[in-house]
């Protein structure tokens, strides 16, 4: 009686056991996968998963033609992959927008944006920045001929176009409380409500309005610029590693003077 009491406790005793270590092993194996070191697995991988615009001309846009999605964005981030990994191909481009690019970086969907993302302290809750490597400011685009000339004549009963999850939205009710903003799912439908005359303004930072304003001449930028937007490439938080190493390649990519290259190949002005 004695010998099978023993032996039910122990039996008892190695159940427990081996559900303490099986907890401890599935506790482990979440951890590693939610604070996983992406600079590690894109080491692992040998390839960079960048999300960019594929609607901002001048900065991301996908070519009709060939399929491939092409601006300043998409070869300074070449330029980061020859830095990191030694060849400018080792890339791959997933489409963001404003509203899509922080939840995709979050989810792993891609290592890091650079998709005109300004830097704000409201992001940084969020994601980490590099150094800036770009400098715009935000403005507004008309049809030539309207009667607005600047933010101030933004009134009630003026509408004024912008995408959703923009700083620009955000700035614009700041700066004209009493106009109407409108937000669509990317500043290409923008583009195309303010030609077809659902809005008076449209308003994001001059260096995408130059790239709509290039391509149709029917547009221009007015007032100048009223805010002070720096882009920053946003990582997921907690990437401190691959930060420094992106700050690293993009030093190195504006020593070289390949950055003062690709910014006189795409960004134009009026």
């Amino acid at each position: 009686m004695k010998r099978i009491f023993k032996l039910t406790l122990m039996s008892v005793l190695a159940v427990f056991l081996l559900a303490a270590c099986g907890g401890k092993a599935e506790k482990t194996s979440g951890s590693s996968k939610d604070g996983g070191d992406v600079l590690a697995q894109i080491k692992k991988r040998d390839k960079i998963v960048f999300g960019v615009k594929n609607d901002t001309r001048l900065f991301g846009l996908k070519n009709p033609n060939t399929g491939k999605v092409e601006g300043f964005d998409i070869d300074i981030a070449k330029q980061l992959a020859k830095q990191i990994l030694g060849d400018e191909n080792k890339v791959e481009f997933k489409e963001v927008t404003s509203k899509t690019r922080i939840p995709m970086l979050n989810n792993g969907d891609v290592d890091a944006v650079v998709a005109t993302m300004t830097i704000s302290e409201e992001r940084k809750k969020e994601v980490d920045f590099t150094d800036v490597y770009f400098k715009a400011g935000q403005s507004l685009l008309v049809k030539k001929g309207s009667k607005i000339k600047g933010i101030e004549d933004l009134k009630k009963g003026t509408k004024v176009l912008t995408a959703k999850g923009s700083t620009s939205a955000i700035n614009i009710r700041k700066k004209a409380p009493e106009t109407q903003v409108l937000e669509f799912e990317n500043y290409a439908e923008a583009f195309t409500a303010l030609k077809a005359g659902k809005g008076d303004a449209l308003t994001t930072d001059d260096a995408i309005l130059y790239g709509m304003a290039d391509e149709d001449p029917n547009y221009h930028l007015v007032g100048g610029t009223f805010t002070e937007e720096p882009y920053g490439i946003a990582v997921k938080k907690g990437n401190q590693d691959f930060v420094k190493k992106l700050n690293e390649a993009l030093k190195a990519v504006k020593d070289s003077g390949k950055y003062d290259e690709i910014k006189n190949k795409w960004i134009k002005q009026q």
